[in-house]
């Protein structure tokens, strides 16, 4: 369609109609990224595996995404907007499908990899067919509607993700997606393909793209591993870092001086973009490192049921749905920066109140840190998304939206895995340490009532719930220090030149 006014072809009801669908897309991939981070405990109960393998369902889904993010661009001008989010749709439906299907560790893993790949395009999009059927006087309306489905996901996803795992089982947190996938996919079909894109036959840019793959492919299986192998004194560990780095290293050279890079580095000379965009994707990495290890701290530990877990969890988005309205509104009356700075000084310390927690916390003590925290997150993620965006001139924006989402989404991706390995790793030095000041041995180290034996199984328990929760606390102590870290990173961007209003672009 190469009309100049293609949103007079949907008015009314089908307008509508689109629009909830076009949302409900939105709405049911944001929330992917968070429904299965209640059910790792389940998954890997289910599976036979480690909780910190299971992990890898969620590092997975983030990797393909960030990889297949900065292609969407690409994609849509060579097949079309419509048509390339109608096959992105089936085919995050497939392998929705299969990983609700899917009965071992790598079948799942591979079919989480191929959802991530379909759904990266997805969000992008849906905001490109939202911009294109509303007229402009109702394009605030319409962004109003996808900036709720994308705040209401990540506080939808845990709960919804613990009453399914409880309830019914994992499997189904999958399976859900089908009836979405129907409905999105047939009123895209019927009412959007007379507002298709044009379509030109542009260059790719292959060898950056297999770089790509290759350097982040390397990156994840070596940070997902290495806590199994013992890291760098592993040989395999070794190799793929070394591989990783290297490959990086020509990646960068290689998109430097192509003349249609893959993703356009060169937008890194806009120091405005630069900091702004490195402040959200650490400041979102570390934040998500409290949604990866709060439900399993609670189910592992605490006894909390995963339904309960993913509420604690929610209320963080709850919090930002309520506030995030106004943060759009505020960064436009004040230097931003000072916004900014300040929405992380204020997460660091709602972050910091959990670095006291105690393994006889009860569930008010747990959910109330996220809620204070959530009143801070959207004034974060609006002001740093808009910040970084509004630094470069509009020809560069989107190169620029589209590497601001491949490291944020990297972010997820890296934290995750850092986190767990640390998490793991002080919950061992804690327990050891922790052991080393029990003895059931001798006749104090009885537990009333109890033999040795027993004594020894109820103190090996109450060292494991102990040695977590202190694991929990140092986790959390320090991503509270580096969030007051990322604030006074935030200075070192230049003061804005204009308002950063509202921008499109975000994933």
């Amino acid at each position: 369609m190469t009309g100049s006014n293609p949103y007079d072809l949907v008015t009314g009801r089908k307008r509508f109609v689109a629009g909830l669908a076009l949302a409900s897309v939105n709405l049911m991939v944001v929330l992917d990224m968070t429904i299965a981070n209640v059910s790792v405990p389940h998954i890997a109960g289910n599976l036979g595996i480690s909780p910190s393998q299971g992990t890898w369902v969620i590092t997975s889904y983030a990797v393909a995404e960030a990889i297949c993010v900065p292609l969407t661009g690409w994609l849509a001008q060579r097949f079309g907007s419509v048509r390339v989010f109608i096959l992105s749709i089936l085919g995050f439906g497939l392998f929705s499908v299969l990983c609700g299907l899917s009965t071992t560790l790598g079948m799942l893993v591979a079919c989480r990899i191929g959802q991530g790949l379909s759904g990266g395009p997805l969000i992008p999009l849906t905001q490109t067919l939202l911009m294109r059927i509303f007229p402009p006087e109702k394009r605030a309306s319409a962004m109003g509607l996808w900036a709720i489905t994308t705040l209401v996901g990540p506080a939808l996803g845990p709960i919804l993700g613990g009453w399914i795992s409880d309830n019914w089982s994992w499997h189904w947190i999958f399976f859900i997606n089908v009836p979405v996938i129907l409905f999105s996919a047939g009123v895209t079909y019927s009412l959007l393909r007379g507002v298709e894109t044009p379509t030109e036959k542009l260059p790719i840019d292959r060898i950056g793209l297999g770089l790509m793959v290759l350097w982040i492919s390397a990156l994840q299986i070596m940070l997902d591993i290495g806590r199994e192998h013992d890291w760098f004194a592993d040989t395999t560990v070794l190799s793929l870092g070394l591989f990783a780095a290297v490959v990086f290293v020509v990646f960068v050279i290689w998109e430097l001086t192509e003349e249609h890079p893959i993703v356009d580095l060169r937008v890194f000379r806009h120091r405005g973009f630069t900091i702004n965009a490195l402040t959200l994707s650490l400041g979102f990495g570390t934040y998500f490192a409290g949604i990866v290890v709060i439900p399993q701290w609670m189910q592992l530990s605490l006894g909390f049921t995963a339904t309960w877990a993913g509420v604690a969890t929610a209320f963080t988005g709850m919090a930002g749905v309520l506030v995030g309205r106004f943060a759009p509104m505020l960064i436009t009356k004040i230097d931003g920066r000072i916004v900014l700075s300040g929405a992380l000084v204020w997460a660091g310390a709602a972050t910091l109140l959990r670095s006291n927690w105690t393994s006889g916390a009860d569930f008010w003590t747990l959910a109330l840190p996220q809620l204070i925290m959530g009143f801070g997150m959207p004034f974060f993620f609006v002001t740093a998304t808009s910040l970084s965006l509004s630094a470069v001139p509009p020809k560069e924006l989107a190169s620029a939206a589209g590497l601001q989402n491949f490291l944020r989404i990297m972010a997820i991706a890296v934290s995750t895995s850092i986190v767990m390995t640390y998490w793991n790793d002080q919950a061992r030095v804690s327990g050891s340490d922790l052991a080393g000041k029990l003895n059931p041995d001798t006749p104090g180290g009885m537990v009333g009532g109890f033999s040795i034996e027993q004594s020894r199984v109820l103190m090996a328990q109450l060292v494991d719930r102990e040695a977590l929760t202190v694991a929990t606390d140092k986790v959390f102590l320090l991503a509270g220090l580096l969030m007051w870290v990322i604030a006074a990173f935030v200075w070192f961007a230049p003061k804005p030149k204009r308002p950063a209003g509202p921008m499109t672009g975000g994933h």
